[in-house]
């Protein structure tokens, strides 16, 4: 009895743009590695004019891409290829390869691609990893700079390359601050596009461009504004909130719901950056004390210290906490004595020596 086929619709095949002078050596003599590596991985691979053409199903192929994007990488940096290198690639490609030590980094990798490795940098950040992966809902508060966004991303990446969710749904409420959307360029799409900025810059590092061009045209990656969300409901979804300190309570409320079966989310946000109106608006506020006890959702707080970018950028964002924090208490030390702090005005017919002009 014949071996039952893959329907044709499960199908897909996807281009690798390699250039000549890694595409050769990365083949080996008389395409010797390209054999030894088809017999190690399920999809079809063939070599044509600069570029590796993989045909699969689409699991098999998100494997076979992230292989042989792991030995681009290796071919780029030695300038060759030996079975040696592919038997090492092959062994960290296994499932556990997101999870493998690299040596150099104190927290295991969340996520390898290519001849990169991304890990938690900070005992915050591996909180906050380590928390995505218990929980179904993970609310991530922090500065700039302490990677909620990024590692929310890696995060989602890693579980729909292991076949875990169907999709990834990244969202963010578009806020105004200082140019209405109405005069920008374009349309809906173009004039949205740069809020999104800092998670499509997240998306390229880990997904090949072409890769990511089809997964959002095909809609399995997605990345709308907030609005978008009423009324769905989405089932077996990496979902991710960023920027949720712009949300009101009511959009809050409409994203945690629309989780479906077998969905996780991970909603992301900075107290101190509330662009709405009126900061006392934000959804973010006090939703740790509505919604603690509940089995199943955790709150990370990351820290100054958990800051990654440029030295200057902790420094800056402690600066910017203490006058913060010296406000407040002026003003509290204002309401409880005087009113005069900070050089305020005394309220009309509170001040016993003012008189009538």
């Amino acid at each position: 009895m014949a071996a039952e086929q893959t329907p044709q619709d499960f199908i897909e095949i996807v281009e690798l743009p390699v250039e000549e002078g890694v595409l050769r050596p990365l083949l080996g003599p008389n395409d010797d590695n390209l054999r030894y590596l088809q017999r190690h991985i399920q999809s079809k691979v063939t070599a044509r004019r600069e570029k590796i053409l993989i045909r699969g199903t689409q699991a098999d192929n998100l494997e076979a891409v992230e292989l042989i994007m792991e030995l681009v990488g290796i071919t780029r940096k030695q300038g060759s290829l030996t079975r040696g290198d592919i038997d090492r690639a092959l062994h960290i490609s296994a499932p556990v390869r997101e999870l493998r030590a690299d040596p150099d980094a104190p927290f295991a990798a969340m996520f390898r691609t290519g001849d990169r490795s991304f890990n938690p940098r900070t005992s915050g950040q591996n909180e906050y990893w380590e928390a995505i992966q218990r929980s179904d809902i993970t609310f991530a508060f922090g500065p700039a700079g302490t990677g909620k966004t990024f590692i929310a991303v890696v995060c989602a990446v890693q579980m729909f390359q292991q076949g875990k969710f169907d999709r990834i749904v990244l969202v963010r409420p578009v806020v105004e601050a200082g140019e209405s959307l109405g005069f920008l360029p374009g349309d809906v799409r173009e004039k949205v596009d740069p809020y999104f900025r800092p998670l499509y810059d997240a998306l390229m590092k880990m997904i090949p461009g072409d890769r990511l061009r089809k997964l959002l045209d095909r809609q399995i990656i997605e990345i709308a504004p907030l609005a978008y969300m009423r009324g769905r409901t989405l089932d077996n979804a990496f979902l991710i909130m960023d920027e949720a300190q712009n949300t009101t309570a009511g959009q809050m409320k409409m994203f945690l719901t629309r989780m479906g079966e077998a969905s996780k989310a991970v909603i992301t946000g900075d107290l101190t950056q509330i662009d709405l109106p009126r900061k006392s608006d934000s959804g973010l506020l006090g939703i740790e004390h509505i919604l603690q006890g509940i089995e199943g959702i955790e709150f990370v707080k990351l820290k100054n210290s958990d800051v990654v970018r440029h030295p200057l950028v902790a420094r800056i964002v402690g600066a910017y906490d203490r006058l913060l924090k010296n406000n407040a208490d002026a003003s509290g030390a204002a309401n409880n004595e005087s009113g005069e702090a900070l050089g305020k005005l005394p309220e009309p017919g509170n001040n016993p020596s003012s008189t009538s002009q």
